[in-house]
């Protein structure tokens, strides 16, 4: 029998056998520990609390209370729906089931059984089995053993078996086993079946093998899984509100985009309604940008491939960029992936001197990134992109001064979009003191960049946090995390010192004293790119865009066209001059239908309805969206409260409260 010597979690030491399971050890210190014990680990190994220790290190319990368990739990979860699909689909081929951050997934290949793959209509008759499983409280344990008796354990599954034959010949292959149903697993599973109580089967989507577009497409069944009912119930009910703001729902509902296969996966298509808005958005960052001394400029969208082997794209981003194309000269072009190039060229047109700086130039750039076909996404991830972004060149000394000015320039726009301190977080990211080899080699430089932006934050009085290790290899940077509605966290901002491309590009630029001196490149996007900043403001609003954005900000509808037709289209003309995007709805429909549509599909701000008494009184009765008040109004009390509302900007709704208020 061996001895294993285990470190505690105080520091103290504990000498176990080989016979010893982490719920002897639970139960010797507490009763209710051993109750609450999930699972256990030695060092980073998983070990289940039933199962037999066989190595030395240091071990702690896992109970319900440590976040950790919940992965757990989750990771059990995928494990039994992986089981229940065997029992209903015997020949189902299986491939891996993770614990996501709010579930969990299988993927899961039934062709080999039949042509149809298994659909969400199956879902109560899979979550029977589970719970079937469930009930009967199968104990769950790992074991170790050889590659060969893993192959054939697996060897009726391909996709296990690629998996095994793909690990490294020195590494340990565990599995394990619960009931009937074995599986290819490092550990990190709950006592029993019995353990899994709330859970729901959600989804089902198509995902490739191991996420590559050439290996065969699989059906992922996704899923969630809680301790206790009342957070499942509170995941559903999240999940149901984030089906609810999909941008691609609404995005069709609303006819904003869309995609297809016949133009291109990955290549969305601006609808009118959705180029509205799209344009409205450029239209306003164009002119923010030049007020703060922003120079316009349209670069190519293909360039000579040499460009960006200059700039190290090439290099760096290959996997992710188009392939070239040749001209008959020769000459290799590149479909765009990054606009620094092209501005940096801009810059570089003639001689600057110091006087020059800073140097700020914008453009809506469009690129192309070469997305792999299963992560393509309506318009958060896509293969054509236009990104609002902006290059500055500076000295040394105006990095920490150009750095605030465009903090604040960012922030200035996130009010104009209703966004608060709340709504996002500042990190700072460094390189990894620990592995400065992997970055641009300039240890003073490093220090001084980062000290200077650490010094903007704090002179702004702006919390952040830092992140050692999330820098670009060419300089640190300002990264602004949004939490989306969908309940992720995405960067919307970025501003990047860049010390490398200077370097590669020769960059100069004259200074007081007459000799050259290197420039320091810094790089800037406000919004990010158009496709994903839409479809994050489409999920903010649910579609219900504040009137300065909205793609039709009122629907004027005549009662009867031929009686009240001339007067509703004056209303609509003048309207229109006025630079709002109005719809004039003559559809012969009846007039609920016309109103319902206005507001439940293109969720129109103002609904205007004209009849006899509207013409004969000069008004107009106007329907606001998100209540069921209507107000006959001037028509010229009308055209003031639409202007002053767009003109507000996202704070727009609160003038027609006031005006509904005094109603």
């Amino acid at each position: 029998m061996s001895e294993f010597n285990l470190i505690m979690p105080d520091g103290s030491q504990k000498k176990v056998s080989s016979e010893t399971t982490p719920l002897e050890i639970a139960r010797s210190i507490s009763p209710s520990l051993a109750k609450k014990s999930v699972s256990a680990k030695i060092d980073d190994h998983y070990i289940g609390v039933n199962e037999k220790i066989r190595f030395s290190g240091h071990f702690r319990l896992i109970t319900k209370d440590d976040p950790e368990a919940l992965d757990i739990l989750r990771h059990s979860t995928a494990h039994l729906l992986a089981q229940a699909l065997r029992h209903l689909h015997p020949k189902v081929h299986l491939g891996v089931g993770p614990s996501i951050s709010n579930g969990f997934y299988y993927d899961t290949d039934d062709s080999a059984e039949s042509e149809k793959q298994i659909a969400a209509e199956e879902f109560p008759a899979i979550e029977a089995e589970m719970h079937k499983i469930v009930k009967a409280d199968y104990p769950i344990s790992n074991r170790p053993v050889s590659r060969q008796e893993a192959l054939n354990i697996f060897k009726d599954d391909p996709y296990k078996v690629e998996l095994i034959n793909d690990l490294p010949e020195d590494e340990e292959i565990t599995i394990a086993q619960q009931g009937d149903y074995t599986d290819l697993d490092r550990g990190g599973l709950v006592p029993s079946t019995g353990w899994i109580k709330h859970f729901a089967l959600t989804s089902v989507a198509g995902a490739y093998w191991r996420g590559k577009s050439d290996n065969p497409m699989m059906q992922r069944i996704y899923g969630l899984s809680e301790w206790d009912q009342a957070d499942l119930d509170a995941q559903k009910k999240a999940l149901d509100e984030r089906k609810e703001r999909d941008h691609r729902t609404i995005g069709k509902q609303m006819e904003l985009f869309f995609t297809n296969q016949e133009i291109g996966a990955g290549l969305p298509v601006w609808l009118p309604n959705g180029a509205a808005i799209r344009r409205t958005i450029e239209d306003y960052l164009a002119e923010k940008e030049r007020q703060n001394g922003y120079l316009h400029v349209y670069s190519p969208v293909v360039s000579n491939l040499d460009l960006y082997k200059r700039s190290g794209h090439w290099d760096h981003y290959r996997d992710d960029m188009f392939p070239p194309m040749k001209a008959d000269d020769g000459e290799e072009l590149e479909l765009r992936p990054m606009n620094c190039p092209s501005h940096i060229e801009i810059y570089e047109h003639q001689p600057r001197s110091y006087r020059d700086l800073p140097y700020r130039i914008a453009e809506f750039g469009q690129m192309h990134r070469w997305e792999k076909s299963g992560a393509l996404t309506g318009l958060s991830r896509v293969r054509e992109m236009t990104l609002n972004d902006g290059h500055t060149v500076v000295t040394s000394d105006q990095v920490e001064p150009e750095f605030k000015e465009i903090l604040r320039l960012i922030r200035e726009v996130y009010a104009d979009f209703g966004f608060t301190d709340n709504d996002y977080r500042f990190r700072l990211s460094y390189r990894d003191p620990k592995n400065t080899k992997k970055y641009y080699d300039d240890d003073a430089m490093w220090e001084h960049a980062q000290a200077a932006l650490k010094r903007a934050m704090d002179d702004m009085h702006l919390n952040y946090f830092e992140a050692e290790g999330e820098a670009a290899f060419y300089g640190p940077k300002l990264d602004i995390q949004f939490r989306t509605a969908l309940g992720n966290e995405e960067t919307m901002s970025t501003i990047q010192l860049d010390f490398l491309l200077p370097e590669r590009f020769d960059m100069k630029y004259t200074g007081e004293d007459g000799k050259e001196h290197r420039p320091v490149l810094i790089h800037r996007g406000v919004v990010g790119t158009m496709e994903r900043f839409v479809a994050f403001l489409i999920e903010k609003y649910k579609g219900q865009f504040p009137t300065w954005l909205a793609p039709v900000q009122a629907v004027v509808i005549p009662v009867n066209y031929d009686a009240h037709g001339d007067y509703a289209r004056k209303i609509y003309s003048r309207l229109m001059k006025d630079g709002r995007r109005i719809k004039f709805d003559t559809r012969n429909e009846k007039m609920g239908y016309l109103i319902r549509d206005a507001q439940v599909n293109l969720k129109v701000p103002y609904i205007i309805v004209v009849g006899d008494k509207e013409i004969n009184d000069q008004t107009v009765t106007v329907r606001f969206r998100g209540s069921d008040k209507t107000l006959e109004l001037p028509f010229e009390r009308f055209e003031q409260m639409i202007n002053a509302d767009v003109a507000a900007y996202s704070n727009g709704h609160k003038k027609v409260e006031e005006v509904l208020a005094n109603e």
